[in-house]
């Protein structure tokens, strides 16, 4: 056995922890915290090894160790009526899909890639619950969906009320969507209404809605490993940043790295160049990042076997 080999975790055995009728949603959760958090060097060899030789139980793993992550996911999305359990299953259908996708030699960790599929995936699923209210399927009419709540909240607007024409202008500016979109999406959401807080998980009443509100906060060993992750991650995208000139990292920051990107027009402006232009030093910028991050995430790999 070679010595990356002697580092992977130990194969695992049976089948993968599912959610029935036979099973609540509680020992579900308790079950899937036994398996273990990989470390980054022991998740980019199951990569590889499933990479290059499809081998199954290197996916397995890969997947188990994300379990966690798709259920903390599902959490957030709980507003929207429909069972925790039935979130977690379409997540993890997502998960699988990016593990299936993964690529571990863009020196990204599995759980920044696979969060956009489990997303997705969720997203998807709950729109298609929703479609007796016709739901909109447009870019802008999805991230109105996805979003309403939150800006109703920072606007302390009550949940289950209309809104107010000011926030609703608000609203609307915000999203670059109609305000007459605004007001119809606000009622269709008070038509579908939240779950009750004493619903049960499952059909059996073990457990219920409210036996979460105890404890909303990750445990003190993942805020370490999450902390750790994105201060990595951080560090690896400052240092590749600098293979850009000033005028791409300014470019590239205003278009992908921020909360509210700018526009093209917006840049093409500030810049007194063409739109085109300005979408050229953005795909090159980004191709020029790509490849640096993983220059340097390699570089960093070898020193760390060295």
């Amino acid at each position: 056995m070679s010595d990356n080999e002697s580092q992977l975790p130990a194969r695992s055995t049976g089948t993968l922890p599912t959610l029935s009728g036979e099973q609540s949603l509680n020992r579900y959760l308790a079950e899937i915290k036994k398996f273990p958090v990989l470390t980054a060097e022991q998740e980019y060899m199951l990569a590889k090894r499933y990479a290059e030789h499809q081998d199954p139980e290197a996916a397995k793993q890969l997947v188990t160790s994300h379990l966690r992550l798709v259920a903390k996911i599902a959490m957030g999305y709980r507003g929207y009526g429909l069972p925790v359990s039935e979130l977690i299953s379409e997540g993890n259908i997502g998960l699988m899909q990016g593990v299936k996708k993964f690529e571990p030699e863009r020196g990204f960790r599995l759980a920044t890639y696979a969060m956009w599929w489990i997303k997705a995936s969720m997203q998807e699923f709950i729109l298609r619950s929703w479609s007796l209210v016709k739901m909109g399927t447009t870019a802008a009419q999805k991230k109105l969906f996805f979003n309403l709540r939150r800006m109703k909240k920072n606007l302390d607007a009550y949940e289950d009320s209309d809104l107010h024409p000011d926030q609703v202008k608000a609203i609307a500016t915000k999203l670059g969507v109609s305000e007459t979109e605004v007001v119809n999406m606000n009622r269709r959401m008070m038509m579908g209404g939240d779950a009750s807080l004493n619903v049960s998980f499952n059909d059996e009443g073990e457990g219920q809605w409210q036996d979460l509100l105890e404890d909303q906060g990750p445990l003190q060993d993942e805020m370490v490993a999450e902390a750790e992750e994105a201060g990595l991650r951080h560090a690896l995208l400052a240092e590749a940043m600098e293979s850009l000139n000033e005028r791409e990292r300014h470019i590239l920051t205003q278009r992908r790295l921020i909360d509210d990107p700018k526009t093209l027009e917006e840049l093409s402006q500030e810049y007194n160049v063409s739109r085109e232009r300005v979408r050229q030093i953005e795909v090159r910028a980004f191709e020029k990042l790509q490849k640096a991050m993983l220059r340097v995430a390699n570089d960093r790999r070898l020193l760390t076997a060295a």
